[in-house]
């Protein structure tokens, strides 16, 4: 390398150019612009137009350049120069194109070539970009001369550079210092103006504005009247006075068949006048009965207005009955598919745990079985035995150790069936629309338990906000908690760990209603509600089993309780409601 330091960058992957380089350096006087105006743009950011579409620079140089500053290959100027590991220099689509081939090698001297090996020669594009050319448009008379980098910013000014005629629509090309007059007086497409009427427009389209819409321009009378011509725009009134114009009589709607030349109407209306007089008279005495005819219809369907007003009014009513009716189901129709959608997997869940349920029971019922043949069997051999030798209380013995065993599978089963059981009336008792109803059965006695400190509290069977939701239950405190120990019912609801706890939103904060239902015809029901305080423990996502309750300590008291009509047969109801209707799904 000469002067300055190499930067050396990989050679990038160009396809080859579909045009065949140029052998030879063009002579200084050239007769046209080899540079197309329009060239696509090149890569690295330079310019459209600026670098040739296959091998290296054309342009005129002010000094002949220096062998170094030429491609290997097309032996013009090096356009975005490359490097080979022998040395030599090529152009980017020259190397391109030699390394399209089958084994290329270096045409200097004959060196095979690698493309991981041929770098950017950084150095000596900076150099060339340097050079002193004459400006593209020398030809044309420019005799400009600046640095090849200085190329695109002079040619966006160059009087004598090559370009398409601003309007457009015009396909010339000139010079750009010929716009100007080019604007003015030859292109077809120039703004001009019309001398009737002075609107703007392109100068091809003036003629078909003077023969069909101009208002200034003369026209002659269709009907070659006296008057030569008149401006458009006076035509349609003309029309009106014109004396060879073909018009009716106006009274053609009265009857009168008339029709000649405007000059000639006034003869007619002058000749006609008391027939003209008689049609009208007849015309009016027709309307008259007309009148009166639609005057009784009137009147006779003014008589039923009312009716139809009463009735239009009945069936307003109606519409608007039937259209809150059909609200109404429609929000039916919403919950029941919301409750149908959220229960279809629990009642696959349901189904194959009963299944599960009745092998179980089968089994047992046929261990049952067996069991009451050993038996039979055993007493059979215990009353023979007392007479009979010791192969029989051999045969008592295996008989016995059969029977514990059969005993012991049979208890193992009816801890799995206890089990099934259980668990079959949780899945048939869980509720998956956010609202919980929990009948609690043997209040005294439930509540002489808490009393005695036996019992403190109940929980509720668990439910859910929907199949994939908040795991929640209740909890309550027959004899009071805290405040309201001794004095008053008090109930809590807790968020309860699920498994579908990664995918829901926490903390939690769903409005929470707790109610007691009233158990009488007044249905007076006692009920309190609250929004989770976001900053509370208890409403976090569990990592335990459940969280600490939160609730009313002073629910309801035990007078008001016990004296009204809550308790039934021994029974209270709790219903706690969880809105779901702003949850996301998960």
């Amino acid at each position: 390398m000469s002067g300055g330091r190499e930067v050396q960058l990989p050679l990038q992957q160009v396809a080859p150019s579909l045009t065949t380089p140029l052998s030879v350096v063009p002579p200084p006087n050239r007769q046209a612009n080899p540079w197309p105006p329009s060239d696509p743009a090149s890569s690295q950011g330079s310019p459209a137009g600026f670098l040739p579409l296959h091998g290296g620079f054309r342009d005129h140089f002010v000094e002949p350049p220096e062998p170094k500053y030429c491609c290997e290959a097309c032996r013009l100027v090096l356009c975005q120069p490359r490097q080979t590991e022998c040395g030599h220099r090529f152009c980017q689509s020259c190397i391109s194109d030699l390394l399209s081939h089958p084994n290329p090698s270096c045409p200097a001297d004959r060196e095979p070539l690698f493309k991981d090996k041929i770098f950017r020669d950084v150095c000596c594009h900076r150099e060339i970009m340097a050079l002193k050319v004459f400006c593209r448009s020398e030809a044309s008379g420019c005799p400009e001369r600046l640095s090849l980098q200085h190329i695109p910013e002079h040619l966006t000014v160059c009087l004598f550079f090559e370009v398409p005629c601003p309007l457009g629509q015009c396909k010339e090309r000139m010079m750009r210092k010929e716009i100007p007059d080019h604007l003015s007086w030859k292109c077809k497409h120039r703004e001009t103006s019309c001398e009737f009427c002075s609107s703007k427009m392109p100068l091809t389209e003036l003629q078909k504005h003077k023969e069909t819409v101009c208002p200034a321009f003369l026209v002659p009378c269709p009907n070659l009247c006296s008057l030569s011509a008149l401006p458009r725009s006076e035509l349609s009134s003309h029309q009106h006075d014109c004396p060879k114009a073909q018009v009716s009589c106006q009274f053609l709607r009265y009857g009168c068949s008339f029709k000649g030349l405007n000059q000639d109407l006034r003869q007619h209306e002058s000749s006609s006048a008391a027939e003209h007089l008689r049609m009208m008279a007849s015309r009016n005495s027709a309307l008259e009965n007309k009148v009166e005819d639609i005057k009784g219809d009137l009147l006779e369907r003014y008589k039923v207005l009312p009716a139809l007003s009463s009735r239009l009014s009945e069936l307003e009513k109606q519409q608007d009955e039937l259209r809150e009716k059909n609200r109404q189901m429609e929000q039916k129709l919403a919950t029941m598919q919301k409750l149908m959608s959220s229960h279809s997997e629990k009642l696959l869940e349901v189904e194959l745990e009963l299944r599960s349920f009745r092998v179980l029971r089968e089994e047992v019922e046929n261990i049952r079985g067996t069991l009451e043949n050993v038996r039979t069997r055993l007493n059979a051999l215990e009353q023979g035995g007392r007479s009979g030798t010791g192969s029989t209380t051999h045969t008592l013995a295996s008989l016995e150790t059969q029977l514990n065993r059969h005993d012991d599978m049979l208890s193992v089963h009816d801890v799995r069936l206890a089990d099934m059981d259980l668990r079959f009336q949780v899945l048939e008792t869980a509720s998956y629309n956010g609202t919980l109803i929990w009948k609690i059965r043997d209040y005294k006695r439930r509540k002489q338990e808490a009393v005695a400190a036996k019992t403190l509290s109940l929980y509720s069977q668990p439910f859910y906000t929907g199949y994939f939701g908040y795991k929640m239950c209740a909890r309550v405190y027959l004899n009071g908690d805290g405040m309201g120990k001794g004095t008053h019912l008090s109930l809590f609801f807790v968020v309860m760990r699920g498994e579908y706890d990664a995918l829901l939103p926490w903390p939690f904060k769903q409005k929470v209603t707790l109610m007691l239902m009233d158990q009488g015809p007044a249905r007076k029901h006692l009920g309190d509600a609250f929004k989770p305080d976001p900053n509370s423990s208890s409403f976090r996502r569990p990592a335990a089993e459940m969280n600490i309750a939160s609730g009313c300590p002073l629910f309801v008291s035990q007078s008001v309780l016990e004296t009204g009509s809550y308790i039934k047969d021994d029974t209270i109801f709790i219903k706690v409601t969880v809105d779901t209707s702003d949850l996301p799904d998960p």
